[in-house]
């Protein structure tokens, strides 16, 4: 008989992940939104990349593939916990979500199932929210009951098969580990088992430490380039040239999505309680706020060339997701400029293959509707800032019918008189 794998949480981690558990087990997807349950129960995605065959490819013992009714919990023999792991406005974790899900659910735990965490966090998240409570229900770790950790590798808009990406994972114990190893590797190609519950934690903050660091060096580099009127997209062109030794990292208006700008905090955070100051931790986010400001700054130093001020110019935003070629504007920095350009009193428009609507945040909401990108409408704006370079553009005729043109992609290439590099 097919075991059942139950999903808590069915976003831009927990939805694919279900759908490819369901090829080799009965699934159950759970999540508190009632609207992202109705959806996929009609065999739709809500989720760009994902399509509604995929739904409807989901077979299991159930007259419904997601529900809201945690008490469901008891049938499903491994939980997967993938919910949103957000930072406060000081750069504090914000556990809420992980919180949440353990209040609605371990009322209905039994024994012999396996929760395992995958949204990404500090190092003793598992043991202090996780398997505490279980170990508080009267269920004895390792030997009725099974708690591990085994962070998302998620890449949306990438191609990249999920079953291709090698899964990490540690248990509380040796017996946990071995259990979170006969699921995973039944829809995983590898499975790498590590020691314990913090290394395998620690493993996935070092994998976003490592690109925003990298992200954050290379933006400065970008500003140091400008300075010398030097092409950075050239530089790294060349320097990526080399065989070995070097990894190319692009410049961009700043990091976004939910990992590169949250998790990076959950360890400098962390490291505070050991006495430690995380100090390039720190300063590479202090540099994708700068590189914003560098974006603004551009977008005013070529408007000025026209004669143009930023209050009352028409500016046309391109991209508004956080990454070319998905559904996703979690802390994009696009928002962001959006805003300021607002705040300054410019006419903002955006133009997103991605969002028919301007997407609602904790931080954002403005009713604005996607811009067709015309010869008619690109030309009614003093300036049009490239800020995701989405495939589906059409950047000759952007390059033809825009006044002003900031690229902060480096799609083009740069004359300061047209085309203006940011």
């Amino acid at each position: 008989m097919k075991k059942t794998i139950g999903v808590v949480g069915l976003g831009y981690v927990g939805l694919p992940l279900l759908i490819n558990f369901a090829k080799k087990f009965n699934v159950l997807g759970f999540d508190s939104s009632e609207n992202k349950i109705k959806i996929l129960n009609k065999g739709s995605s809500y989720i760009d990349h994902i399509s509604n065959d995929e739904i409807l490819s989901i077979d299991n013992n159930f007259d419904f593939i997601a529900t809201s009714d945690f008490s469901l919990i008891n049938l499903v023999d491994a939980i997967i916990i993938c919910v949103p792991t957000p930072i406060t406005k000081h750069r504090e974790p914000d556990l809420k979500f992980v919180n949440s899900v353990m209040d609605n659910i371990t009322p209905y735990l039994r024994e012999n199932q396996m929760i395992s965490l995958e949204s990404t966090t500090y190092p003793g998240t598992t043991d202090e929210l996780i398997a505490a409570r279980v170990s508080e229900s009267g269920f004895n770790i390792g030997k009725n009951y099974y708690v591990v950790y085994s962070p998302e590798r998620e890449d949306p808009g990438s191609g990249f098969p999920l079953a291709d990406i090698p899964k990490v994972l540690g248990g509380v114990t040796k017996e946990c580990t071995i259990k979170g190893m006969q699921i995973y590797s039944e829809i995983f190609k590898e499975v790498v088992p590590v020691s314990s519950l913090k290394v395998a934690e620690l493993s996935k903050l070092l994998e976003n430490i490592h690109r925003a660091v990298n992200l954050g060096m290379i933006n400065e580099f970008k500003v140091i380039c400008d300075k010398m009127d030097v092409d950075p997209f050239e530089v790294i062109e060349a320097s990526a040239t080399k065989p070995f030794g070097f990894v190319p990292y692009y410049p961009g208006p700043g990091w976004g999505g939910h990992c590169i700008p949250v998790d990076p905090f959950y360890f400098s955070w962390k490291a505070k309680e050991f006495g430690i100051n995380s100090r390039f931790i720190e300063l590479a986010g202090e540099l994708n706020s700068e590189t914003q400001e560098f974006v603004l700054k551009k977008i005013s130093q070529a408007l000025n060339s026209k004669s143009k001020s930023v209050n009352g110019s028409k500016v046309l935003i391109l991209g508004i997701a956080y990454k070319p070629n998905v559904d996703d504007a979690r802390e994009s920095p696009s928002l962001e400029i959006f805003t300021s350009l607002i705040n300054q009193g410019a006419n903002v428009e955006f133009s997103d293959p991605f969002f028919k609507s301007f997407p609602k945040t904790r931080k954002y909401e403005y009713d604005k509707e996607s811009i067709t990108l015309n010869k008619q409408n690109i030309q009614s704006f003093d300036l049009v800032a490239l800020l995701t370079n989405h495939s589906q553009f059409d950047y000759e005729l952007i390059k033809e019918n825009a006044q002003i043109i900031v690229d902060a992609r480096g799609v083009y290439d740069i004359d300061n008189k047209k085309i203006f590099r940011a």
